[in-house]
């Protein structure tokens, strides 16, 4: 899709491709220099030499014109203008029989400065002829005896070689040409493999990709596999929640279908079974809540807000005491008054989920944290069975359940407490970690995020 910014013209001329644009980006500028080197060669020096040579010359030339046309006859001016002649490398022939009108090749730029400069300096020049023989100039005048010409070999009045320096120029831009082409390939084509598997995961396909490049290539693969990550966890979460909430809801759904099956306006349910329907019911609520909780979008919370840290954790813990829930916190390090920038709907939400893990494998939960310049720790540890070391990253998978070691005491859950801590966790940029706790000997679970 082109820029909106981009005039009619601008998208006539200019290429579509990534590449196209950056080797025009390129190689534009190259062209422009070579033109304007070129250019200004030919006019300032090339021009100013061949004009500073023809005129050094039009003074012998000049000088032999003088003696010719002082002679008293025909013989003693050849005679004269060849004992001048020969030693300034001239060749006179006189009488002559000169072309009219000056002559020279079409593509001969440094024939018109020649041409300009002896007419300048020769008032009594009949044409100047240097097409006949490109390696000569021939001079014809008009003398007392009749028209002559003085010729001399043309690298007296021009540069030579001027085309050695073109051919080096444009062999030069030729070669770092080809030198900037294959750089520019290969910056490009890390970006080529980012929209390729960019595409293709638009299309449901996963291809491998790696980022290579330039910083910022780098920057926005590592950005797009991030963000590919993320979306194929969340998709392997719904469908295991989904899964969930098949599995965990059938069994209270079972005792409540076989309690209503047993029940018959002759023989009314006695108070026991009343109370295990009422308690399906709100084992059930619990795990909608659970459920919900998990699904919930991230991007429909608040955004990051500044909170004061040591505030916030005493609200979650009174909350939780207000509750009925053993809770307490037992240390808080750092600046009491420090605040840490959060979500505190979502942080909330995975402490609470973090506190009622631990009243429930437990007896009580207790809560530590650390304000440290960059990062904001919370750890809480219960005095539980704990989770051996072999199944800590089971446990942090949703609906998962260590049967063996951490049993229910009473109601069963939906497996999601640790998963949506892990969850609030990475989406703050920090980590969930599972451990051993030092004080009480159960699980401590410690949510670490960058202040």
């Amino acid at each position: 899709m082109s820029n909106q910014s981009d005039g009619p013209i601008a998208r006539t001329l200019v290429p579509r491709g990534l590449y196209a644009r950056a080797a025009l980006i390129l190689f534009l500028p190259v062209v422009v220099v070579t033109l304007v080197v070129s250019v200004m060669f030919l006019q300032r020096h090339f021009e100013g030499v061949t004009r500073q040579m023809t005129a050094s010359m039009s003074h012998e030339l000049a000088f032999v014109a003088r003696l010719i046309d002082g002679a008293s006859s025909p013989e003693a001016a050849r005679r004269a203008g060849v004992s001048v002649a020969r030693p300034l490398e001239l060749a006179l022939e006189l009488p002559a029989d000169p072309v009219p009108g000056d002559q020279r090749l079409f593509y001969d730029f440094s024939g018109r400065v020649v041409t300009e400069v002896l007419r300048e300096a020769l008032p009594r020049v009949i044409s100047i002829d240097l097409a006949s023989d490109d390696k000569q100039v021939v001079v014809a005048l008009e003398g007392p005896a009749g028209p002559y010409a003085l010729s001399f070999d043309r690298r007296r009045v021009s540069a030579s070689n001027p085309h050695q320096l073109l051919v080096l120029m444009v062999f030069t831009s030729l070669l770092m040409t080809g030198i900037a082409t294959i750089f520019l390939r290969n910056q490009l084509r890390p970006i080529r493999r980012l929209a390729s598997a960019a595409e293709e995961y638009g299309k449901g396909r996963m291809v491998p990709y790696r980022p290579q490049g330039a910083a910022e290539i780098r920057s926005a693969g590592t950005a797009f596999l991030d963000m590919r990550n993320r979306l194929e966890r969340q998709n392997e979460q719904r469908k295991l929640m989904m899964s969930g909430i098949s599995h965990d809801l059938r069994t209270p759904l079972t005792r409540l279908r076989l309690s209503l099956s047993m029940v018959s306006p002759d023989m009314p349910p006695d108070a026991e079974e009343i109370a295990a329907m009422e308690a399906d019911i709100a084992e059930m609520s619990r795990m909608v809540d659970g459920f919900l909780d998990y699904a919930r979008d991230e991007a429909q919370d608040r955004p990051p807000e500044p909170v004061a840290a040591a505030g916030f954790l005493e609200t979650i813990v009174a909350d939780a005491q207000r509750a009925g829930q053993p809770a307490a916190l037992v240390q808080f390090e750092g600046d009491r008054a420090g605040l840490a920038t959060c979500r505190p709907d979502m942080l909330r939400r995975a402490l609470e989920n973090l506190i009622g893990n631990a009243v429930r494998y437990g007896s009580r939960a207790e809560m530590d944290a650390a304000l440290g310049p960059r990062s904001l720790r919370i750890g809480i540890e219960d005095d539980g069975p704990g989770i051996p070391e072999d199944s800590l990253d089971a446990a942090m998978r949703p609906f998962t359940r260590l049967d063996p070691s951490r049993r229910r005491n009473s109601a069963q859950g939906a497996g999601l407490g640790l998963a949506i801590a892990a969850d609030v966790a990475r989406a703050h940029g920090g980590q969930l970690r599972l451990g051993r706790g030092p004080r009480l000997g159960g699980l401590r679970a410690e949510i670490v995020i960058p202040r």
